[in-house]
Parts: C-alpha cells; sequence; structure tokens
C-alpha cells in the first residue's frame, strides 16, 4: 500500500479489491445513440472529477486548497450533461463536478483539469473566478458560477427559462439559441427550503398557464443534508404530482439509467418547452466536506453500504461488460490518471494568487467604456405613447405620476427593458406608477407574477442573463426582506465571482420608507433599507419628487445597460401623491416633466438656498428632503440662509459632490428619516469627518423602533419643528453635536 496517498489506496480498494456489481442487463448501446468510446469517455469523466475531490483534500492538508466539498457518488451527472447541448445554461450546485468536466469536454479547447485545479488554488489564473472562489462556471460552456445560499440559485434558473420564451415573443436574439433549455441541479435537502419551493412552484404556475418554461430541475438526491436524513420516499412524494411538472428518475449510479431519463428530461423540455423533475438517486460519500466526519453521525456498516454503491464501481463494471477495459487495465488507468492530476496540480499551486485589494475588488462594479444612449424614440412613436396624457403634458405633476412617463419613455427607448411584478399589468401597480403600461408593451413586456418576492427578483436575475434589463417592483420595501438573498446572494456577487463575465443589470424599484398618513403599520411604513447599503457594487438611488425621480431613473437605467449595475430605486410612498410643499394648494411639490434627456448624474447632489451665502446645510434625501425644505423656508423667514441638498444617491454616497456642495457651510444638519442605528446618517457623519470637514456636524434621525399605526407614527419620526429645533441648537453649538 502506498502510505503517501491513503486517499488513493482507499479509492484503489473500494473498486478493485471488492468484486464488482454485475450489470442486470445490457441495453443496445446503438439504439441509445452511443458508441463504446462514448461510455468510456462518460467514465473518464467520472474517474476525472473523483480524483479531483480526493486530490483537493490533498491538497488542503498541504495548505493549498480551501474548499472541499466534492462530487463523490454523484458523478452519474455526467450522462446528464451528456444529454444537453453546452449552450443550454446551466445551475448547478456543488456536488455537479461530474456535469461540468462533461460539459467543457464538449466544447474544444477546454482544460478541466487545470480549471478547476486552478480554482481549488485561488489562484488568479482561474478562468472564470480569478482566484475568488472556488466554483463550477464557465463563460464558454453557459455555466454562471454558482455560490448560492441554500438553493438561491433556483429562481434565477427559472427565470432564465422564462426568458427564453420571452426573446422570442419579442423576436429578439437572446445570449443562447431559441430552442434551449436550462439545466438546474440541487440536492434533496435543498428542496425543503423555500427558495426551492418557491422557484419550482412559479415555474408550475406559469407551465399551467401553458408558458414555455423549457427547464430541467435534477434533484440529486443522496438522502441526507449533511447529517439530517430526507425521508425515504419524501423527494418523489413531494415532486410526483406538482400540476405542470413532469417527473422522471433514475439510479445515479447507473450511467446508462441516468442518460435513459436525461435523454426523455430533454425531450419535453426542448420539445415542448415544459418543465422536468428529473430526480437521480445516488450515495454521498467522504461526508459533506472535507471537515465533515460521517462516522459522528453514520454507522460503519452505513458508510460501508455506502462505498459498495458507489456509482465508479457500476461504471467500470459497465466498461467490462460491453468488452471496452478490464477491471486491471481501470485500475492502472487510474493510477495514471491520479499522477496526472497531481503533475496538473503541482503547477497550479505556484500559479499567481490576488495580490491586493484592487485585484480582489476589480470585478465588483468594473468600469465600463461609455456608451452612446439608444437613440430618442420616434417623434410619432413617443405621441402614441402620451396620446392618453396628452392633456396632462406641459402641466406639474406628482411623482407617481412623473415616474410613470419616464418608464413610458424608458420602455420605448430601450427595447430590450422588461417589467415583472405584482399587479403592475392592468392594475398599474397599487400607486398608479405601471398604469397604462402594459396598454402599451403587452404582457410580455409588462408582465404580472404571482405573489412572491423571490420568484419576481430570480425572473429578473434570469432575464438579465438572457440579454435583457429587467425592471422588477418590489411592492413595498418590507416584502423584500424575505427576499433579499436573491440581490445579496446572487445579483450582486455575479460580477464578482465570474470577473465581470457574467452580469446582472437591473433596475429593482421598491416603494418604501414611512409617512404615510398612519397607513399600514411597519409592512407598509418601513424605514429600513440598511441591508441595501452594504453589498458591494449596487447602487442604492432615492427621489425625493417627481423631477428628480425621472432623471434618476434614467441614469439607473443607463447605469444597468451600460455599466452593468444592479441599482435599487427606492421610490418614497408618501411623496408619491404630494402636490404641495408649504400650504395646500401651493403646488410647489408638483414639478414639469423634463425633457428626455435630463438625468441626475450618478454621483452628484442636487441642492436649494433659502438665502444667499448659506450658514447652514441641511443634508437629507427622500421625506427627509421634503421636511427639510419646509423647516428652512421657516428658518430663512428669521433671517438664517439654508442650502437644502437631496443626496440622490445613497449608495455609493455622492461624497465628492457633497463636500463641494456643503464647503460654504459653517453648521451641516444630515436629516435622516430612517432608524439612528444603521442608517446613512451614521455613514454621513463618519465620512464627513474622515474627510476634516471645517463644518459643525449635527444629526437628526427616526427612533430605534418600528413604525406603529395612525398618529402613533410620527413619534418616532423627524418632523420640521424638530429639524428647525436641531438648526438653532446646532449654530449655538460650539462643537459636535446635535443628534437626536
Amino acid at each position: 500500500m502506498n502510505q503517501d496517498y491513503p486517499l488513493q489506496e482507499r479509492l484503489l480498494s473500494a473498486l478493485f479489491d471488492t468484486p464488482l456489481p454485475e450489470p442486470d442487463d445490457l441495453p443496445d448501446l446503438e439504439r441509445l445513440g452511443l458508441t463504446l468510446a462514448d461510455l468510456f469517455a462518460w467514465v473518464d469523466t467520472q474517474l476525472t472529477s473523483r480524483v479531483l475531490d480526493l486530490h483537493s483534500r490533498e491538497l488542503q492538508a498541504a495548505g493549498e486548497s480551501f474548499y472541499t466539498i466534492g462530487s463523490a457518488g454523484h458523478e452519474g451527472n455526467a450522462a446528464i450533461a451528456a444529454a444537453m447541448r453546452p449552450t443550454d445554461m446551466a445551475f448547478l450546485h456543488y456536488r455537479s463536478g461530474a456535469f461540468f468536466i462533461q460539459r467543457q469536454k464538449q466544447v474544444p479547447g477546454t482544460t478541466p483539469i487545470y480549471d478547476m485545479l486552478l480554482s481549488f488554488a485561488a489562484s488568479k489564473d482561474d478562468p472564470i473566478s480569478h482566484g475568488r472562489h472556488k466554483v463550477l462556471g464557465s463563460k464558454a460552456v453557459m455555466v454562471p458560477p454558482q455560490t448560492s445560499t441554500i438553493a438561491s440559485h433556483l429562481p434565477k434558473a427559472a427565470g432564465m427559462a422564462h426568458s427564453i420564451g420571452l426573446a422570442k415573443r419579442l423576436n429578439r436574439a437572446g445570449e443562447v439559441p431559441a430552442d434551449s433549455l436550462v439545466v438546474c441541479s440541487f440536492g434533496d435537502a435543498s428542496a425543503n427550503h423555500s427558495t426551492a419551493q418557491g422557484a419550482i412552484n412559479a415555474t408550475c404556475w406559469a407551465a399551467y398557464q401553458n408558458v414555455p418554461m423549457p427547464i430541467v430541475f435534477v434533484c440529486e438526491d443522496n438522502g441526507i443534508g449533511i447529517s439530517t436524513r430526507t425521508p425515504h420516499g419524501w423527494i418523489e412524494a413531494g415532486f410526483k404530482q406538482r400540476p405542470g411538472l413532469h417527473y422522471l428518475s433514475c439510479d445515479g449510479r447507473n450511467l446508462l439509467d441516468v442518460y435513459r431519463a436525461a435523454r426523455e428530461a430533454e425531450r419535453i423540455a426542448r420539445k415542448r418547452r415544459q418543465p422536468v423533475f428529473l430526480h437521480m438517486k445516488c450515495v454521498r460519500l467522504y461526508g459533506h466536506a472535507g471537515s465533515d466526519a460521517e462516522m459522528t453521525y453514520l454507522s460503519k456498516e452505513q458508510i460501508a453500504h455506502n462505498e459498495l454503491n458507489d456509482p465508479l464501481r457500476t461504471s467500470l463494471a459497465l466498461l467490462a461488460a460491453y468488452g471496452i477495459a478490464s477491471h486491471q487495465q481501470m485500475r492502472s488507468y487510474l493510477v495514471s490518471l491520479f499522477d496526472r492530476v497531481r503533475a496538473v496540480g503541482r503547477e497550479a499551486i505556484v500559479r499567481p494568487k490576488l495580490a491586493n485589494a484592487d485585484e480582489v475588488m476589480a470585478s465588483i462594479a468594473p468600469n465600463y467604456p461609455v456608451a452612446e444612449l439608444p437613440p430618442p424614440i420616434a417623434d410619432a412613436q413617443r405621441a402614441a405613447l402620451f396620446a392618453h396624457e396628452k392633456h396632462n403634458l406641459g402641466k406639474p405633476q406628482t411623482l407617481n405620476k412623473l415616474l410613470n412617463w419616464a418608464l413610458l419613455d424608458i420602455m420605448g427607448r430601450y427595447p430590450n427593458t422588461v417589467m415583472m411584478g405584482e399587479d403592475i399589468g392592468k392594475k398599474g401597480g397599487v400607486y398608479g406608477v405601471t398604469s397604462r403600461l402594459i396598454q402599451h408593451f403587452g404582457p410580455s413586456r409588462v408582465i404580472n407574477t404571482l405573489l412572491d418576492e423571490q420568484s419576481i427578483l430570480g425572473m429578473a436575475i434570469g432575464c438579465a442573463h438572457n440579454g435583457f434589463i429587467p425592471i422588477p417592483e418590489i411592492q413595498f420595501l418590507a416584502y423584500v426582506h424575505n427576499a433579499e438573498d436573491q440581490i445579496r446572494g446572487e445579483a450582486a456577487t455575479l460580477s464578482f465571482f465570474s470577473a465581470g463575465q457574467f452580469t446582472n443589470p437591473m433596475v429593482i424599484r421598491v416603494a418604501g420608507l414611512a409617512y404615510q398618513r398612519g397607513f399600514g403599520g411597519h409592512f407598509h411604513n418601513d424605514n429600513s433599507f440598511a441591508v441595501f447599503r452594504d453589498l458591494p457594487g449596487v447602487v442604492v438611488a432615492c427621489p425625493s419628487n417627481g423631477a428628480s425621480g425621472a432623471r434618476m431613473l434614467r441614469e439607473a437605467i443607463r447605469l444597468a445597460d451600460e455599466q452593468r449595475r444592479v441599482v435599487i430605486f427606492l421610490e418614497p410612498i408618501a411623496l408619491y401623491n404630494q402636490k404641495d410643499l408649504h400650504e395646500p394648494g401651493d403646488g410647489e411639490w408638483s414639478f414639469h416633466y423634463p425633457e428626455p434627456e435630463e438625468r441626475v448624474a450618478f454621483g452628484s447632489v442636487s441642492a436649494v438656498d433659502e438665502g444667499a451665502a448659506p450658514q447652514v446645510s441641511i443634508v437629507s434625501y427622500g421625506n427627509g428632503y421634503y421636511l427639510s425644505r419646509q423647516a428652512a423656508r421657516e428658518l430663512s423667514r428669521s433671517g438664517l440662509s439654508v442650502r437644502v441638498i437631496d443626496l440622490n444617491w445613497l449608495h455609493p454616497l455622492p461624497m465628492e459632490s457633497l463636500i463641494a456642495a456643503i464647503a460654504e457651510s459653517s453648521h451641516v444638519l444630515i436629516v435622516d428619516e430612517c432608524r439612528e442605528t444603521g442608517s446613512v446618517s451614521e455613514e454621513l457623519w463618519t465620512r464627513l469627518q474622515e474627510t476634516n470637514c471645517p463644518a459643525v456636524l449635527g444629526r437628526v434621525c427616526a427612533d430605534d423602533s418600528f413604525i406603529p399605526l395612525a398618529k402613533a407614527a410620527y413619534h418616532v419620526l423627524p418632523d420640521k419643528d424638530g429639524i428647525v429645533a436641531a438648526v438653532r441648537q446646532l449654530i449655538q453649538a460650539p462643537s459636535q453635536g446635535g443628534v437626536k
């Protein structure tokens, strides 16, 4: 026994020191459309995946590899890859290594062993993540890198499947051929997660209504999630009778049975454009990951039983039964494969690593070349779009109306934009922002969805994968919190983990913030959006009025289309229909619609002065900016000159523009309608101190409270009188102060 390589010897013993299973029957390969060379190539893929798994553990022991979760026992998925085309986008979970290797074999010029070892070693030569993570991914073979939390890749896989038919209906060329399908693999434990359940439910919901959904969900069922058993028969019972979903099963230990089922799944999904649940029954070997000691929760007998059911044993038996290779020949072949993988590994571990923070962060938000905007829509088309509004054009309007008009212009100008969300169709959204868009652009571009924020965002991510610029709507800010990982773990990270090769450009419209005159309690009055602000690369925008809203929405679309950014567009609900600023009927919060080319540049603030040479600058956004404008007039009447600054962009903060705007002021008050803890004002205060801002700083915030119903809400939110009092207190302060 070779003491230097115990993992190798353990595998050789398991495969060759006990009798291999005798195949029950040998299908006619020709009838399956296969050759002897095909079968051998698949077995080679399986062996390569296993050797890579084991070598990753050897490298980890040497301090050269950092992620040892593997595919051992799941290698039958190589036959699933063989049944699909390399242009069929595949969203893979971490045990689909053999699928990935076989997919790479389908595209000339790829080097799967070297690529995967570079990934294990966190080398910046890794062609997909450039050393940022051990992921299965490749632009060349249509596998986006997957760093999924539990099942979080299923909603975007469903969205991608939906987008293929959408592109065809809209006569657009997508990133994949029009007859493509989507493959999405996951484990039996993941199938229980709400994200998986929601994505599969959304797929069935669409397919039940005859919406094309060409997707193959591959459940790689090994019967255990880390240490928690999946009840026997649970997966079949849960998915076999789902309306709109075809259920197929196969023995994951047997390549030919997997291929049989995969070919049928491929036929249904590609020809009938319907979803398939492919249940691949397999085993898990070597525990969950390198640090998982399976003997702590599995008996020796259970571990031995799993090893006897190793799919490699069945594959080697098939090679012998078809006369392709003897056991002794395959033993020698496997030893030489270990030698080859280790030789490549020695090269991979010495390749360069990411050397500094700039290299690490280069793909968070790559700086793409500035591009010309799409040409303005023709006068006749624009006249048709605005025909219903011709009596209102030229008159000042509220925020919701001007956002609606901006969407009309944007969707006319950018034919690759699509909207999706609950009630956005004929109803026009809860607040009328999407009113009449469906009449102009049809149900394929203004898509009414089921009530599931994970599925709405997943649809958007999938559509972005296929060349669209999605504009999903989340009906209320509080509703996004149960789906925020679609933004955090999927959309926001994709560029980072793919070195900018895959992106998820989109503008996510979210109605939110507080001050809704007592309506709704904390679910409809939600002043917490901190979850968006700690996402590298994500842009958070918040307009305070209709004119800035229209201009900023256009800039948000430019950022998505040109710079491939994920933009959160936070719309203050309480200001949607606000017409007046100071007195009822003054109309000072109604604005004329900006000309189509006008935008608020990313990273710039806006300012309005009450008096000359401002002594005090009030910095705010959204409802806080509205209240600050009211406070500024009252202060100016007492002889104090005030500049009110609208931040516009809340992440990243527009610090350069802001510092220039406050330069003339000796005092600066930050007004933040969000909570004292974890709010924009905390970051603003810190950033201004770090820049040695000479002004005396103060802060007014909401209390650290949820928003109650009715008038009680105003006890915990900033108001005009509080802002006025804070400014007066601030100008008397000898040093920093004024914190509420």
